[in-house]
């Protein structure tokens, strides 16, 4: 997708202009063990807090989720996951002039929470968790990113393999489009992410953030989500996930330079001024 084609995403009272420049998906994690900030923002008022920070410091969606996805994590109850997201989102969605999106495979929580003032349903399962989830973003008319991952958070880090990888990922997004739309999602209101660390190897990873551009050939908007990731500490020699700021920082601008069009990350501020330069790098211009 050239940077210079118009890729507008509009739904509802909301509109994202996502040739105009690369952007920014704000991490809110309500979750006592994500890999990065379990426990931080377990209380609304923290929750509420962190996601106005977010936006006065630049980004353009928050993504709040209430189940782990990181390698090994264990399904969360319906009921819990609820407990977690429902009164967060109420508080976002009335203090904050953003779009939110919903991180979820449970459709019951989708629904919960684009009742609740949501906008946007990130599925990290592609529909594919969750039968009904297809029916509740078709329903509500609203954008759904469609994430690939090799098996479950629980057994995806299991040697993953891959015949082709880039191949793979645009035969499963091809699919996943096509089932999606079948299901009556609009297709302009689709987005794509390939899963950075989702049953990848270092080395898949590394594939990925080199050959993006060719996912551009399913005619899709990318989001790529390197944020604070495994495979940054080990390159960087082992450093914890609060020591990754620099490889984040390397990688969202490798995504930006590749073709994606909005990046999913927790350190907004630090990342709003990586990808003002990256899109001047990347446009040749301010």
């Amino acid at each position: 997708m050239s940077p210079s084609r118009p890729i507008l995403l509009r739904w509802g009272a909301w509109r994202l202009d996502l040739s105009a420049r690369t952007r920014i998906m704000g991490v809110l994690n309500v979750t006592p063990d994500s890999f990065s900030d379990g426990g931080r923002y377990l209380r609304p008022d923290r929750a509420l807090a962190h996601a106005q920070r977010m936006g006065e410091a630049g980004a353009d969606l928050i993504d709040i989720g209430g189940e782990s996805t990181r390698p090994g994590a264990p399904r969360v109850p319906l009921d819990e996951e609820l407990r977690r997201v429902i009164p967060v989102i109420e508080r976002v969605a009335a203090r904050c002039r953003l779009p939110i999106s919903i991180d979820t495979s449970k459709a019951e929580v989708a629904r919960r929470a684009l009742a609740a003032g949501a906008a946007m349903v990130n599925d990290v399962t592609a529909l594919r968790g969750d039968p009904a989830m297809a029916g509740v973003v078709a329903d509500a008319g609203v954008p759904v990113v469609l994430m690939h991952m090799r098996g479950t958070p629980s057994t995806m880090q299991r040697r993953p393999r891959y015949r082709a990888l880039m191949n793979d990922l645009l035969r499963f997004f091809r699919e996943r489009i096509s089932a999606a739309t079948a299901a009556g999602i609009d297709r302009r209101r689709i987005l794509i992410d390939p899963g950075i660390g989702f049953g990848k190897t270092v080395a898949h990873n590394l594939e990925i953030l080199q050959r993006l551009e060719l996912l551009a050939r399913l005619g899709r908007p990318i989001l790529v989500g390197p944020s604070r990731k495994s495979f940054l500490g080990r390159l960087a020699g082992d450093l914890p996930v609060d020591r990754r700021l620099e490889g984040t920082a390397a990688a969202v601008t490798a995504a930006v330079l590749h073709g994606a069009q909005m990046v999913r990350v927790h350190d907004v501020a630090e990342m709003v001024r990586v990808v003002r330069v990256a899109d001047a790098i990347k446009r040749g211009g301010m």
